[in-house]
């Protein structure tokens, strides 16, 4: 007879994972340990076979309790989404709006769009969960740990998507590059193809895109040093340790003089997108995004049509997506 699994049962089994041992679990769960094992060993029945590998230090998750774990976060998020939205109508609790992005994203894209979010609903409390590769991005929505996510669109999402236009890529050089005082706004990715670069160190996802960047020009970047914050990257290219390649709109007005456009010009495509069909709240939050959101600054020049090849970084499979 196959037995229904409960929530309880679904929380005791990620509770496990995340804690590592069935001793942390059953202390973070305040149960005692044989009762945390009766309750992991009837989700199994339910589930047709053994979720975690008895003996194994730390926790270690069979084939089937890999398959399962997803499914199980995602529930419980979804009732714990259930349970907000209950008190939201209630007004027992503040409405609360979970985002998953970039840390570029956050960086340069969204403060306008979440400015004029914040004027106009100030009564939601708006939480960012931040990445450092759209792949984890996307584990993050499948997971149910955010309502919308703002990234590369993966090319196998099955949800909708939102797209917000196309982000350009500039090069920024330190104040004693002689190509800043050069005239014009671009720079050919040859020219600097015997440099040293700031670059990037993973899981940040702007390594893959200098990587292809440069590829298509013909060389590898050369490593000055690496980073895997973007802030710093760009503090570090601003003190002159070597060029660096950035999203347009995480480059402040000040460093204007030292910005170069590569050519062949450098985009990715950006996106909202969501698990289903948006809620009134998320949908006026999308509404709000795609008003404000800053793909390039107004400070910076932009390359409109006038390049001949622009390398535009493709869309790929969950994991692989460039963040």
């Amino acid at each position: 007879m196959v037995m229904a699994m409960t929530l309880r049962q679904l929380q005791y089994l990620v509770t496990i994972v995340d804690s590592g041992s069935f001793t942390r679990a059953a202390e973070r769960l305040h149960v005692s340990q044989p009762a945390l094992s009766r309750q992991l060993q009837s989700l199994e029945r339910s589930c047709g076979g053994p979720l975690i590998e008895r003996g194994a230090r730390p926790v270690l998750l069979t084939p089937l309790g890999r398959a399962v774990l997803p499914h199980a976060r995602a529930t419980l998020a979804e009732v714990d989404r259930a349970n907000s939205a209950a008190q939201r109508v209630s007004g027992s609790r503040r409405p609360e709006l979970r985002v998953a992005t970039l840390y570029s994203v956050s960086f340069g894209v969204l403060p306008p769009a979440l400015a004029a979010w914040r004027r106009e609903r100030s009564d939601v409390l708006l939480s960012l969960v931040e990445q450092l590769h759209a792949g984890d991005l996307q584990e993050a929505m499948t997971d149910g740990g955010a309502d919308v996510a703002i990234g590369p669109p993966p090319a196998d999402w099955t949800g909708p998507v939102y797209p917000l236009g196309s982000e350009e890529f500039v090069v920024v050089l330190g104040a004693d590059d002689p190509l800043v005082h050069r005239s014009g706004s671009q720079v050919r990715l040859t020219e600097l193809a015997g440099r040293e670069w700031v670059h990037y160190t993973a899981p940040n996802g702007l390594a893959r895109i200098l990587d292809c960047a440069c590829a298509n020009a013909g060389f590898e970047p050369r490593v000055a040093v690496q980073t895997q914050q973007t802030a710093t990257a760009l503090q570090l290219a601003a003190a002159g340790l070597g060029p660096a390649l950035f999203p347009a709109n995480i480059v402040p007005a000040e460093l204007t003089s030292r910005v170069r456009i590569p050519d062949p010009p450098v985009r990715r495509m950006l996106a909202a997108y969501t698990r289903g069909h948006p809620d009134a709240l998320t949908a006026a939050f999308l509404d709000t995004l795609t008003r404000y959101a800053c793909l390039v600054p107004p400070h910076l020049p932009t390359v409109g049509g006038a390049l001949g090849n622009v390398v535009e970084i493709p869309l790929q499979r969950t994991g692989n997506v460039p963040g």
